[in-house]
């Protein structure tokens, strides 16, 4: 590079050459590194915009679809021999059916139902395969209130503000902004009241599922209660441990609660029961936010002995050149040709760039499950620990690169789906020299845990040491935050709640 500079003795220009390195992404690398760090439904996305925009880009899917297309057209205008036999056969068969319907004649052979039955089934199975199977939308709290709304006995009025009611309800059932919300939600000239609100929302809780409407938790347990047979053992007890005691009943205090409730232990916790069975969250039943399912990108499988890795074939977006508009490319000319020659290379650049990011996929989730195979034999307690630095060093990229190539990717193992970050944790230091991933541990932990004396649970001073016992080396301050990753309660809590 070439630089000006002044002689300040004699103030006279010097031309002077300096070299320095600099590293710049082209546009083809930076499309490279976003391809990679894009999830599965991203990319199809991506894909979709880019084709849109580029004639010489198409899916697989698109081709095969003009190719049957244009099939059934020339089948249509030029029938082969095969189908006009058929057809001149079938219109025989017809005549002869006639004539023997007619009594005009005699059937040589028995009438063979099987073809046209055939035919029918091929003609039902054909016109299935014309729509795709659709799920019915769920049902939303809402819908479902106002369908019994629409069949309840409310005049205009209160008709009005229960739709409003509705409509300021969360997903849980709850009235959460308060009445004041409502009223202010309702016309100006309706000149409604907080008490008329009220009234509406009291009969509102008593539609399906019972206890929506409600202010708080102790409005809905009180309102399922309340719907009880009279006759229903200790619904009374329920109802005054719901109304003074509902904090005791939360810490499972039953000895408390018979001391402030003046009851037996055994009433109290006859009512504990009946309490527990009642909804807390009503509206949680309708809520219609949809499910999600993860596609896996790659899947590891046992061949022979040992673990192989293949990518997941309808994960990966078959796009092609459009081979018509790469024939015209000869055939334009000036800024046509030129602009045409521009889109070519583009397309080029990102097939390429599509079977580098494959190809890199599937060499990290290769080196991945090498590292993690004892996880894929015997299970989470045998995982390594496993950093990005080490994947990187095996397939010789850059840690940035494995992060993103493991970022919203997705394993399928005989032992469920795993996002590929799942195999990487820290590793803790063992009795013999050794460390243990931070997910072997966890695995150790819930086990523990779920084979304590629910009567007595184990601390995480009495984990920790357990763990110790085991060879491995943790800290209880470490067995509590690995405890709380897992949103496993603490001893003391775990026995209150059994």
């Amino acid at each position: 590079m070439a630089a000006i500079s002044f002689d300040m003795a004699g103030m006279k220009p010097a031309l002077q050459f300096r070299l320095h390195q600099q590293l710049t992404l082209t546009p083809q690398l930076q499309q490279a590194i976003r391809l990679l760090q894009l999830s599965q439904l991203e990319l199809e996305a991506e894909l979709r915009q880019i084709a849109e925009s580029n004639p010489l880009l198409e899916f697989a899917e698109e081709v095969e679809d003009e190719e049957a297309i244009d099939a059934a057209q020339t089948e249509s205008e030029y029938p082969s021999a095969e189908s006009v036999a058929a057809t001149s056969s079938s219109e025989h068969d017809g005549d002869d059916a006639g004539d023997w319907a007619d009594g005009g004649g005699v059937a040589e052979s028995p009438i063979d139902f099987s073809s046209s039955s055939s035919a029918s089934s091929g003609a039902s199975s054909r016109n299935d395969e014309d729509f795709e199977p659709q799920n019915a939308a769920p049902e939303t709290l809402q819908q479902h209130l106002l369908w019994q709304l629409n069949l309840a006995s409310f005049n205009p009025r209160q008709h009005l503000i229960a739709t409003v009611l509705i409509d300021a309800l969360n997903t849980a059932g709850y009235l959460a902004e308060g009445m004041e919300a409502v009223l202010a939600a309702l016309p100006a000239d309706l000149n409604a009241t907080i008490e008329e609100i009220d009234a509406v929302r009291r009969q509102l809780q008593g539609f399906d599922p019972a206890g929506v409407g409600s202010l708080d938790l102790r409005d809905c347990l009180r309102v399922q209660l309340e719907q009880f047979d009279p006759d229903t053992p200790q619904r009374e007890l329920a109802l005054r441990m719901v109304d003074t005691e509902l904090e005791l009943l939360a810490r499972n205090d039953i000895a408390r609660l018979a001391r402030r409730l003046r009851a037996s232990e055994d009433d109290v916790a006859a009512a504990a029961v009946l309490i527990r069975s009642l909804d807390p969250r009503p509206g949680a039943a309708l809520d219609a936010t949809p499910v999600e399912y993860v596609a896996p990108d790659v899947y590891a499988l046992r061949d022979g002995g040992r673990w192989r890795v293949s990518l997941n074939p309808d994960a990966q977006p078959r796009l092609g050149l459009n081979q018509h508009y790469c024939g015209l490319i000869a055939k334009a000319r000036g800024e046509d040709a030129s602009w045409m020659r521009g889109q070519l290379q583009e397309a080029r650049w990102l097939i390429k760039s599509l079977e580098s990011r494959a190809e890199t996929l599937l060499k990290v989730a290769d080196a991945i499950v090498r590292r993690q195979s004892a996880f894929l034999d015997y299970g989470p307690e045998a995982m390594h620990p496993l950093v990005l630095r080490e994947v990187a060093e095996e397939v010789g990229m850059h840690e940035s690169t494995i992060s993103r190539v493991t970022t919203r990717k997705y394993l399928h193992t005989p032992r469920g789906t795993f996002e590929l970050k799942y195999f990487f944790s820290s590793g803790v230091s063992t009795e013999d020299g050794g460390s243990a991933s931070a997910t072997a541990i966890q695995a150790m932990l819930r086990k523990l845990i779920d084979a304590e004396d629910v009567r007595k649970p184990l601390s995480d001073l009495a984990i920790a040491e357990e763990l110790q016992r085991k060879g491995i080396q943790v800290a209880r301050r470490t067995v509590a935050k690995y405890r709380e990753g897992l949103r496993i309660p603490t001893s003391s809590e775990r026995q209150r709640a059994s």
